[in-house]
């Protein structure tokens, strides 16, 4: 494991400069283990991930073999922007699985959280060890491993569900960010160009929205969840001071409302909306930050009257404990 240990004189990288200098040497480093071998990278569109896909492009360009898969669950705009910068601006060889059927499939019916992550979490290792095998001449798999990680599980990272590929494939692991902290990440990825969108993206779930569609996960309330996230964080993430994490939930749980048609009011059952924001250091505690009560009435008005299926919207003000960040 002492290669897995961040030597105690290791300066942060705060700076440009020290960003810029880090990335010369990392890319040094990955030619030198590389070679003229091939490298496999499951490309979530997260901020580690995205920070090694474009560290790897930048040393050996086409050797790198990006798969980001599309569970169903990903956020509005998401797989677009993975290949919009990759394949588009990066150049990148980007092989993009539409994944969405076989994931919303499998978790149909499903009810049970931790049941619902374990079908998530085998489900991408399937695919992606499909997609592994459909590839020639890998001899490596990059993941976006860093130092909380190591520190943490003292092994593989967890969130990119790649850990679990059979041994046979015999990948050597490439992970070039494996003694960096989050902010450090986020450092070289403003360096290596990437949009501060992609660089600051807040933190999303394992399971994406699959653990913020509470519940059995149904298809239009998954997506009445993605348009109603999509609006909760276009507000939210213009405030002068952005909370940590702010997302919203829709539980499988529906009440009466009110809709009009031809000027006659109608009863009908929807589904409610609850928007959380929190901040924290760690996420082992969480405080709720105040949302002006302008902003939020702007959110409810644009949810009711745009996302289908929804009369309701709620704020959770809830801080942990003994509340969770996350619903389920």
């Amino acid at each position: 494991m002492e290669n897995n240990k961040r030597p105690e004189t290791m300066q942060r990288i705060t700076t440009p400069e020290l960003a810029g200098a880090f990335i010369e040497e990392q890319v040094e480093a990955i030619r030198r283990q590389v070679g003229d071998k091939k490298v496999l990278l499951a490309l979530s569109g997260g901020v580690d991930s995205s920070v090694v896909a474009a560290l790897l492009i930048k040393a050996i360009g086409k050797q790198l073999v990006c798969v980001h898969v599309n569970h169903g669950l990903l956020r509005k705009g998401e797989p677009e922007q993975v290949i919009e910068v990759f394949r588009n601006q990066m150049d990148a060889n980007l092989i993009y699985v539409d994944a969405i059927d076989r994931f919303l499939d499998k978790l149909a019916g499903v009810s049970d959280p931790e049941q619902k992550r374990k079908i998530i979490g085998a489900e991408f290792i399937r695919v992606f060890e499909e997609e592994a095998r459909r590839q020639d001449d890998i001899a490596f798999l990059a993941q976006g491993t860093i130092y909380p990680d190591i520190l943490e599980s003292v092994g593989v990272k967890a969130h990119h569900n790649v850990g679990g590929l059979p041994d046979d494939l015999q990948f050597e692991l490439v992970e070039p960010v494996k003694l960096l902290y989050k902010d450090e990440v986020r450092v070289i990825g403003k360096a290596l160009g990437l949009p501060d969108s992609m660089v600051y993206r807040q933190p999303f779930p394992g399971p994406g929205l699959g653990v913020r569609c509470v519940g059995a996960i149904t298809r239009d309330r998954l997506e009445a969840l993605r348009e109603a996230d999509a609006i909760v964080r276009e507000e939210i993430g213009s405030l002068p001071e952005v909370p940590w994490q702010y997302f919203c939930a829709i539980p499988d749980i529906q009440s009466t409302g009110i809709k009009y048609v031809d000027g006659q009011g109608q009863r009908y059952m929807g589904w409610a909306v609850i928007i959380r924001a929190v901040n924290t250091v760690d996420a082992v505690t969480a405080s709720v930050p105040e949302i002006p009560f302008s902003m939020l009435c702007r959110i409810r008005d644009r949810i009711i009257s745009t996302v289908d299926g929804v009369n309701r919207v709620l704020w959770d003000i809830s801080e942990k404990p003994v509340a969770t960040i996350e619903w389920e």
